[in-house]
């Protein structure tokens, strides 16, 4: 992928000053889009200089034109658009990447996470004072099927016994962080579900925001068994072989 956007930042091309980035990834969720974009401008109204960034990822339906259409009325309105899926977390890094605002705030493009509690999420970060590095949603009232909360039920235990990261429920979409936090932590397939964990691993505490679950507005679900245990035993047994091996940061100075 490349690293262009790494070198994206409010000043580039004359682009507007924000504070507040919100990454969608999407993959084949047109119906979802434009409802939940007036969501997100009415939870968010004129308290911060904000966009929106949908990161389509290989969608083979009509996102493309319908994000294309809403552009074209929305100038803080962007899209990153992936030529085939990679999956949620690159969508979510490719998006935070292009992000120009110091904070983002991610959410599911199904429109079960309700933007309404986008204002907690970084209110959290900005009154965390440089302490807090992740404002994570927490979901009560899940819609899902009862075999995929049984699923996240089993999972989240058993990542809490190898992790001890304290969150009951890393698999919520709805998360607000410090755009440097994010970028500083290793990039692994996988990653959103396990940010608390790494976060912790950097030092920095961690708020939690119950948000309520909601169904999808249309559609079906396109992100989901990679899911819970099963294929991430791997990837849980990594993040704790990286925890184990974290150190400190040493003070470096330079003598002139």
């Amino acid at each position: 992928m490349s690293d262009s956007f790494s070198t994206l930042n409010a000043a580039d091309l004359g682009a507007p000053l924000v504070a507040v980035s919100i990454v969608v990834p999407v993959r084949n969720e047109e119906g979802n889009i434009a409802p939940l974009i007036a969501e997100i401008v009415a939870a968010l109204g004129e308290r911060w200089p904000f966009e929106i960034i949908y990161v389509n990822d290989g969608s083979t339906d009509g996102t493309a034109a319908k994000l294309g259409e809403l552009m074209r009325e929305r100038d803080n309105l962007r899209q990153i658009r992936h030529a085939e899926s990679c999956g949620q977390s690159a969508a979510v890094r490719s998006g935070v990447r292009a992000a120009r605002g110091d904070i983002v705030a991610t959410l599911d493009g199904d429109g079960q996470n309700n933007p309404a509690f986008l204002p907690d999420l970084i209110g959290a970060i900005e009154t965390g004072g440089g302490r807090v590095g992740l404002a994570a949603g927490q979901r009560v009232g899940r819609k899902d099927t009862e075999f995929k909360r049984m699923q996240s039920r089993i999972a989240n235990k058993v990542r809490n016994a190898i992790l001890k990261d304290g969150t009951r429920d890393t698999g919520c979409g709805m998360k607000a962080f410090r755009r440097d936090v994010f970028l500083s932590m290793p990039y692994f397939d996988g990653l959103h579900r396990f940010l608390p964990a790494l976060v912790r691993r950097e030092g920095y505490d961690i708020a939690y925001v119950d948000v309520i679950d909601r169904p999808r507005h249309s559609g079906v679900s396109n992100y989901g068994f990679f899911d819970r245990l099963w294929i991430g035993i791997m990837d849980l047994l990594g993040v704790w072989w990286l925890i184990r091996r974290k150190r400190a940061t040493p003070v470096a100075t330079e003598v002139k």
